[in-house]
């Protein structure tokens, strides 16, 4: 294609389409000509794309036709409709699409963890490593830092610094995914060594049922949303590997909106488990009624995933945001 040809003949088409956007009422035939000149201007930046790319030309009509595309299709705002979908829908199916990459995460990373115990609990040297014996005994006592850790400060206030710190750790795993899912490895194996130094260093002074007691209740549902934003993070990173049949760019889009719905989705689990954490693991309730506490949540999330996230997805839904409010996609030469 002759770029310099192919400019003369629809540079008038162009700049009425830049005049047209400029003006604040339109008749109804200058409307119909606004959306007629708007999809001729992205046919013609597809055939610039794909046959002549020009930066400087491509980047106009770029952002000719961002401008026109916003003007035909107005400005949408958030509605509690939205939220609602978003909670119904969108979360949950991202959720359960994602689940052949959170739930491996899940059952290696409990292994790892599993495995660390065992070989602290039972490797004197490796727990002198790790602190002097009598600041081990200290830690692991009746009354001693690991009984105290939860009610060490107000509930309200535990509660919110907990919550912040896991959506970090969750939001870190989602975004980091993109080099490779290699920080996400590393974050997990610093929440699976602190897991494993815990179980090693309890069940080695004869206390493993306090310290799943205290954990269980909160760290069931807590350390899921982690693990759902390992295996969304780990996906990630495999796309810029493998893109599929999609673009890489196309394909990395996709995948990161749905990871940042994922990363807000997964903020209101953090949540609910910080609250348990704050208020119940600490509370003088029965250790199995706060363990009861514990499993009814996790088993209500995964119901949440699995039932109506599962209906959603076999609907077509993908946790990526509507066609209407995606940007707009041209087709390249294969």
């Amino acid at each position: 294609m002759d770029l310099d040809v192919f400019v003369a003949a629809h540079r008038a088409e162009w700049d009425r389409l830049d005049a047209l956007l400029r003006r604040r009422d339109l008749t109804g035939a200058e409307a119909d000509e606004l959306v007629t000149l708007y999809q001729r201007t992205a046919t013609h930046l597809s055939l610039i794309r794909s046959s002549a790319p020009d930066p400087l030309l491509t980047g106009r009509l770029s952002q000719l036709v961002a401008r026109a595309r916003s003007t035909v299709t107005g400005t949408r705002r958030a509605s509690w409709r939205d939220v609602t979908r978003f909670l119904t829908h969108g979360f949950p199916a991202a959720v359960y699409r994602a689940r052949h990459w959170w739930i491996p995460t899940a059952l290696v990373s409990t292994a790892v963890a599993a495995l660390l115990g065992w070989w602290i609990g039972t490797h004197p040297d490796v727990q002198s490593s790790i602190a002097a014996p009598t600041e081990l005994r200290e830690l692991t006592r009746p009354g001693g830092q690991y009984e105290t850790y939860y009610s060490s400060h107000p509930a309200a206030s535990f509660a919110a610094q907990v919550w912040t710190n896991n959506a970090q750790a969750a939001a870190m795993c989602l975004v980091l995914g993109v080099f490779l899912g290699l920080p996400v490895l590393w974050i997990l194996f610093q929440n699976m060594l602190n897991l494993g130094i815990g179980v090693g260093l309890m069940s080695s002074a004869g206390r493993l049922d306090t310290f799943l007691g205290l954990v269980l209740p909160h760290g069931l549902l807590e350390l899921t949303a982690v693990f759902v934003a390992a295996g969304t993070g780990l996906r990630l990173g495999w796309t810029v590997i493998d893109p599929g049949p999609r673009t890489r760019r196309t394909a990395l889009a996709e995948e990161g909106r749905s990871a940042l719905s994922m990363a807000m989705g997964l903020a209101l689990i953090l949540f609910v488990s910080g609250a348990i954490e704050g208020f119940v693991t600490p509370s003088g309730l029965p250790t199995w009624t706060r363990i009861t506490i514990g499993i009814t949540a996790e088993l209500a999330f995964l119901a949440y995933v699995y039932v109506l996230g599962g209906r959603a997805a076999r609907a077509g839904e993908t946790g990526d945001l509507d066609a209407a409010e995606r940007s707009a996609t041209v087709p390249t030469a294969a």
